[in-house]
């Protein structure tokens, strides 16, 4: 194997003002280049003596996946905070939305009643609302000059605390809940619904056999709300705050990260929520009866 000169004449030449060690390491660099394009069985090889911008983009990409995958596998406390975190307050919220938002969903398919197609508006209104906005409404009413936070009780939460995003995501989470609720619950079949109440089944039991029926929908109608708040960062930073080992979650964290240019924590934390949604978009696939073939 060739090894690289100590120093080249060009660089014997720049011994006395201190740029020899730089000269120095752009040639071994270079021979670095040569070596790994070699082992790849790239032709001309020998072109790439001196510094090869491949060759460096493709060695950085790949100490770059190194440092984040063995950050991840290291279990570092500041990562496994910050996930379990993001874990606590979208589960809470997911589950705050389901126990509102199915029961609208299941009584809006179902009843009609005056006012219902105004309700509904606002209910699609909501599936596409913006979240900041939304995070900005939640804001003003927990400040100290806002409705709810001059009132002293447990049950109101707090600005900066987990409690207010969860507050926060659980509005994000409803409408889509509620909404997707609704639409697989109007997709059961009408002549299902009559041969029930032919049947002599009160509401009750209408309600539950339809939204038997229509469980796939639903279960689906959760999963997208998991997933729009698990993504969700405009909401949380402004009532969360982003405060270190207290609101810090993976999409606040992300964007802080990255601000101070530490990205392999950054990284490892869009690794994690990249991989979140991908399951979030796979369970929907599965739950819709989808092959990976259509």
């Amino acid at each position: 194997m060739v090894e690289p000169p100590s120093l080249l004449p060009e660089a014997n030449g720049l011994a006395g003002n201190g740029q020899a060690p730089r000269l120095e390491r752009r040639i071994r660099y270079a021979f670095a280049d040569r070596r790994f394009l070699a082992m790849l069985g790239g032709r001309n090889a020998g072109s790439f003596f001196f510094i090869s911008g491949r060759g460096k983009i493709i060695r950085a990409l790949a100490g770059f996946l190194h440092e984040t995958i063995m950050l991840i596998l290291s279990g570092d406390p500041d990562l496994i905070e910050i996930v379990s975190l993001t874990f606590r307050v979208s589960g809470i919220a997911l589950l705050f939305s389901s126990l509102v938002g199915i029961p609208l969903g299941v009584f809006l398919g179902l009843r009609r009643f005056r006012g219902r197609r105004l309700l509904i508006s606002l209910l699609y209104t909501g599936m596409g609302f913006p979240p900041v906005v939304i995070g900005l409404l939640v804001y003003m009413l927990l400040s100290r000059s806002g409705p709810l936070g001059t009132i002293q009780s447990e049950i109101i939460p707090r600005l900066f605390t987990p409690s207010a995003m969860v507050m926060a995501q659980t509005i994000i989470s409803f409408p889509l809940v509620a909404g997707f609720t609704m639409a697989a619950v109007m997709g059961v079949d009408q002549q299902l619904r009559q041969q029930i109440s032919a049947l002599g089944a009160t509401g009750y039991q209408t309600a539950r056999t339809v939204l038997m029926e229509a469980r796939t929908g639903v279960i689906v109608s959760v999963i997208a709300g998991f997933g729009s708040i698990i993504s969700e960062v405009g909401a949380v930073m402004l009532v969360g705050g982003n405060i270190d080992h207290k609101t810090r979650v993976l999409t606040t964290a992300i964007v802080l990260e990255t601000r101070k240019g530490n990205f392999e924590l950054a990284s490892s934390l869009g690794i994690i929520l990249l991989s979140l949604s991908f399951l979030v978009n796979l369970a929907m696939m599965l739950l819709q009866g989808r092959s990976f073939d259509e």
